[in-house]
């Protein structure tokens, strides 16, 4: 595989990203991962190389890039619990300029780099994302329904809100297959707001699954944190390939 930094024009300027491709001419099928909020950083190039091997293109954009290229804040001290939050902190601010809007902008322009790629198969992408991400990617397949043929979202947070513009408001648009794997006791998505998930879904028709990773916490998937579950995340390598096995291969 290779695995190089590239930048990608978006209308609010660059944004730098993790490329990953299989050795070959291709081309390959292309999966868009949306990162925590942690940014990128080596897990997430090395979660990134694990979906390559599996004969896709892979694009890890900076979500953040607006803010400047990654990384944006020390993350020495993401692996003790206690500096872990302080470094949440420290980038809230970025968070919380990812609107609807600048996802849906920023997903188009990652999308039209992909699909100006040799090396990357006609058709519509895989997107998945993890925390953050798999809040900003349910956006983003919402937004682009017909250039994003499925989606994997792991413990995301904020997938449903007392606000008008909630994620889960918008899931009537998707045509595409969905997956959801919510983090036990997670009070960013509480067992409430996971029922409230599903019955939209449903009331929208959409092809899902919406699975409880018994025991696992919020960011069970990053092996560089102090909530890393391994059994958890070999659950979502599996129920993640599985997804885009279905959706590539059909």
């Amino acid at each position: 595989m290779e695995t190089t930094t590239v930048d990608v024009p978006t209308s609010d300027g660059v944004a730098d990203a993790y490329l990953v491709r299989p050795d070959g001419d291709g081309p390959f099928p292309a999966v868009l991962v949306f990162m925590d909020a942690f940014g990128l950083r080596p897990r997430l190039a090395e979660m990134a190389e694990r979906i390559a091997a599996r004969g896709y293109v892979v694009l890890v954009p900076n979500l953040f890039y607006r803010a400047g290229r990654a990384p944006l804040v020390d993350l020495s001290g993401l692996a003790d619990p206690e500096r872990r939050g302080a470094i949440f902190g420290q980038l809230m601010p970025f968070i919380g300029a990812l609107t609807p809007d600048a996802v849906a902008r920023d997903a188009g322009a990652y999308l039209d780099f992909l699909e100006a790629r040799e090396d990357v198969a006609a058709g519509p992408v895989a997107i998945t994302g993890y925390c953050m991400g798999g809040t900003n990617a349910l956006r983003a397949i919402e937004a682009y329904p017909d250039r994003i043929a499925a989606l994997a979202s792991f413990h995301a947070g904020r997938v449903v809100t007392d606000a008008p513009d909630s994620p889960h408001l918008g899931v009537g648009s998707v045509t595409g297959e969905v997956y959801f794997a919510h983090a036990d006791n997670d009070q960013s998505m509480t067992a409430e707001q996971i029922a409230t998930l599903e019955k939209a879904l449903e009331a929208a028709g959409v092809t899902y699954r919406s699975e409880l990773y018994a025991g696992a916490p919020h960011g069970f998937t990053m092996a560089d944190t102090a909530m890393y579950d391994e059994p958890a995340t070999e659950r979502h390598w599996t129920a993640l390939f599985d997804l885009l096995e279905r959706t590539f291969r059909r």
